[in-house]
């Protein structure tokens, strides 16, 4: 049978023989785990994925959330799969065991997640939002806050969300209007509109814990005047019970291209004036504190488009392998037997493009898993801090350069079906519809792009590119010892010379006052960063399968190995070269965007 959700074998190599997931349990915090609890997670992920989560991904799309007296109405598989979800643990897969979590390391718990994602993108989305609200609340929520909504939310009896974009603001948070009147009691008086909140409003949850971006009476302007609130569906009475109805208010639902299962709401807050909200932290602070939020928001985006991505990848090539059809040019016998798509160039470069773009972001987003280990559990704070700062350097990228390049490789996938791709027959059109969504949630490649070039790449004097140079130098270095990569080294030492070059004249511009001038141009930016970010893991990649290769006989094995070295050749010498060209385009600072005007349109 063939795998539909994620390649089993890829999985293992990225954990074992390329990202070491078993040196993590040499550090305190995972010592009681080993490979075997490791391969016991996934495989209880991968089941569940399967049985509960992929049935329904189809239904999803076809019966969109209602909007029934005032409520969301969703269909009723939704709701057992998350149960399920929920009591095998994976909603708290990287807590404490005596909070009861698993204690995970981060890097486990995101190859589980990435079943559900492949499976069912719109389902897992109400458990992403819920993961992320527990974590920001257990941050900087009062002990109060942790007692009255953490604990139900680890329970998996309430669900979260967050409540950031308003109609008239879209991504500029600085113009929310949103208001928080104190209240004698200590509480806050919410009034406002939110929209696009994933989640916002379902009947599957005791309650859903909404975290509020708002301003004080007495908030600065921009984005130093925003605060943080934590605002519930329901009332939660100090015993922990139920009680009335909060005042918010489900204005509607949004019908999206994709992630049609999940609901996506408008949220009115306080219509009657009686909308009770409690500060989070401190006052004028919340942009900060989302940011935590935001950020593992960003990543799970870029994982979701991963495995998007990797699902269209494994059915296009199941499909184009027991498809027949036509013979090779030379083939000029019309009574001869048709060959498998497969057998066709063109077909192959499809296949091997989606495999460079799919399994390189596969790679990514699993190192920036273990990364996030790193930031809790290396042994000094000098070492933790090196990792978040790194970390915080590739979130861009480990958002972005997936949600174009995988929703790219689910093009191709509808391509290699021909005609049958384009029809809902077959799951390729929706897994395009649903990836098409990623590169506007969360941030848009702008706004990434600005992120990285005008703020990640020179925070604290360069540290964190200065370590991403030493990591990408020294893969290079290492892959110098195998003759068989010097093409393929090559154009990722050609490429990393001239951005970095680049990048200093850039940033030359932006410390000069030329700020309009020195990031109009981000997005080039971004993609060129992004591929070379790719070429680093795959020429990583590459490293481990010639050493793989070098220690097996089985046909199988090298088979696995000899792929991973094609799908590397094809990166770094067909996407990597022609980056090239987009670095002329920034060294020359060309205007052409920059200078268009409206009324030439």
């Amino acid at each position: 049978m063939s795998e539909t959700l994620l390649s089993s074998r890829n999985l293992a190599f990225e954990l074992f023989e390329v990202l070491d997931a078993e040196a993590l349990t040499q550090r305190p915090r995972f010592a009681d785990h080993n490979r075997e609890t490791f391969e016991a997670a996934i495989s209880t992920a991968r089941g569940i994925a399967e049985e509960l989560f992929a049935p329904h991904n189809r239904k999803n799309d076809e019966h969109e959330p209602q909007y029934v007296d005032g409520g969301a109405v969703l269909i009723p598989e939704v709701e057992p799969a998350l149960r399920a979800f929920h009591e095998a643990g994976f909603l708290n897969a990287t807590r404490d065991f005596e909070h009861g979590g698993m204690q995970l390391p981060n890097l486990l718990s995101q190859a589980c997640f990435a079943h559900f994602q492949s499976a069912n993108i719109a389902t897992s989305s109400y458990s992403m939002l819920t993961m992320g609200v527990a974590n920001l609340i257990e941050a900087f929520g009062s002990e109060e806050q942790k007692a009255r909504y953490l604990q139900p939310i680890i329970d998996g009896r309430f669900f979260g969300t967050m409540a950031l974009t308003e109609p008239h603001a879209g991504s500029s948070l600085s113009d929310i209007r949103t208001k928080a009147e104190p209240h004698a009691d200590g509480s806050y008086r919410i009034k406002g509109n939110k929209i696009f909140i994933s989640g916002g409003d379902q009947p599957i949850s005791e309650n859903i814990v909404h975290m509020v971006l708002a301003k004080l009476p007495d908030a600065p302007p921009g984005v130093k005047g925003i605060s943080l609130f934590l605002v519930p569906k329901f009332h939660v009475n100090e015993d922990g019970s139920l009680g009335a109805r909060n005042d918010v208010t489900l204005a509607g639902l949004f019908h999206k291209m994709g992630w049609r299962g999940t609901t996506s709401t408008a949220l009115n807050f306080g219509d009657n004036g009686e909308c009770v909200g409690y500060l989070v932290g401190k006052p004028h602070a919340g942009l900060s504190y989302m940011f935590q939020m935001m950020n593992e928001a960003r990543i799970g985006v870029g994982m979701g488009a991963i495995m998007l991505g990797y699902a269209g990848y494994l059915y296009s090539l199941d499909y184009a392998r027991n498809r027949p059809q036509g013979r090779q040019p030379d083939g000029k016998d019309p009574s001869s037997a048709q060959i498998s798509i497969i057998e066709h160039a063109d077909v192959r470069r499809m296949l091997l493009t989606q495999k460079a773009y799919v399994e390189g972001a596969f790679d990514l987003g699993l190192y920036a898993a273990r990364l996030f280990d790193d930031t809790q559990t290396l042994e000094t704070a000098e070492q933790r801090q090196q990792a978040l700062e790194l970390l915080d350097l590739l979130t861009p990228i480990v958002k972005s350069w997936p949600s174009e390049f995988c929703l790219k490789a689910n093009e191709l996938a509808i391509q290699i079906l021909g005609g049958h791709g384009y029809t809902r027959e077959y799951p390729v059109e929706q897994y395009y519809r649903d990836n098409r969504l990623n590169p506007i949630h969360e941030g848009t490649h702008g706004i990434q792009s600005l992120d990285l070039l005008g703020r990640k790449v020179s925070m604290n004097g360069g540290a964190a590119l200065k370590q991403l140079l030493k990591l990408i130098n020294d893969c290079c270095q290492r892959a110098s010892a195998h003759e068989s990569l010097t093409t393929l080294r090559q154009p990722l030492e050609q490429l990393l010379a001239r951005l970095q070059a680049v990048t200093l004249a850039l940033l030359g511009d932006l410390m000069s006052g030329k700020v309009n001038q020195g990031l109009a141009n981000s997005a080039l930016y971004l993609k060129v960063f992004g591929h070379t970010v790719i070429g680093w893991r795959w020429l990583e990649q590459a490293i481990r399968a010639e050493q793989g290769l070098a220690r097996t006989d089985n046909a199988e094995e090298q088979a696995f190995y000899r792929g991973k070295l094609q799908a590397a050749r094809y990166f770094l010498t067909w996407e990597v070269p022609g980056c090239h060209h987009d670095l002329a385009i920034l060294e020359a600072r060309d205007d052409t965007c920059l200078g268009m005007q409206d009324a030439w349109f």
